[in-house]
């Protein structure tokens, strides 16, 4: 079902799970909740995180060192929902966790746990069928990427398999924060409002306030991931507060604020 963003640009804070291990990713999930993030991206953890940068791999190590696995991760989501009933929850995975767990059964656990929406980064529309069938039967949103290299008429086919808001990519490559954001971030927002009304969410490379600013004035929602991380990778043993400090650098929000929800 489709996800509201309340807040206008919201927050789509990105975590990887069980760095640096399970219980405090609890704690920075929700502090950065209560710091203003309106989703939570649920990373699981992945031996070959081909689409991430430095930082991200390097949590996906810690992690996988602590042995995160996904069913975990969805026992996550289940204690996050319990405390946090309107912000939206997105599990973003790569295929093979998924895989080994079972399609049928992911989706089953993952709406018994709450989970709002899946964002499998390495599954290409063409070969998504089955993985939107097992979807649409339990009520999950499905979310793509849409690259600045994609033609318009693959946008339109990635917008319409999306539910719940379609992902932006603002440039080519891993993520990893940068300086400056490319113009063709602008230019995706702007064709791909010409294919869907859906709510659109820009990341890769996000990580100051004045770069959410920014993007705050074209897109719905902006996704900050590895600047998020990297905080938590940078203040051990004080991740949580740390985490909601940089949320509310980005968002100027001083306390609790309005959720998205399903």
């Amino acid at each position: 079902m489709p996800l509201t963003f309340y807040n206008k640009p919201a927050l789509v804070a990105y975590v990887t799970c069980g760095d640096p291990d399970l219980a405090t990713t609890r704690e920075i999930v929700l502090a950065a909740i209560a710091a203003g993030a309106d989703v939570i991206e649920l990373g699981v953890p992945f031996s070959d995180p081909v689409a991430d940068g430095p930082v991200i791999q390097r949590a996906s190590e810690r992690a996988l060192k602590n042995g995160t696995t996904l069913a975990q991760v969805l026992t996550l989501a289940a204690e996050i929902r319990v405390q946090a009933q309107s912000t939206g929850l997105v599990v973003f995975s790569y295929l093979n966790p998924i895989v080994r767990m079972g399609l049928e059964k992911f989706c089953k656990v993952a709406r018994a746990a709450g989970v709002d929406g899946v964002l499998v980064t390495d599954l290409p529309l063409e070969e998504a069928g089955e993985y939107l069938q097992a979807m649409g039967k339990h009520d999950l949103s499905p979310i793509f990427l849409a690259a600045p290299t994609s033609p318009d008429e693959r946008l339109r086919r990635i917008a319409g398999a999306s539910r719940g808001f379609v992902y932006a990519v603002s440039r080519t490559g891993v993520t990893g924060q940068r300086q400056q954001l490319a113009e063709d971030a602008r230019k995706l927002v702007k064709r791909l409002r010409r294919v869907t009304s859906l709510p659109i969410a820009l990341g890769f490379g996000i990580s100051t306030a004045e770069q959410f600013a920014e993007v705050g004035q074209f897109a719905d929602a902006v996704v900050v991931g590895s600047a998020i991380v990297q905080t938590i990778e940078r203040n051990g043993g004080r991740e949580a507060s740390a985490v909601g400090e940089f949320v509310r650098e980005l968002t100027g929000v001083p306390g609790e604020s309005s959720r998205a929800k399903a």
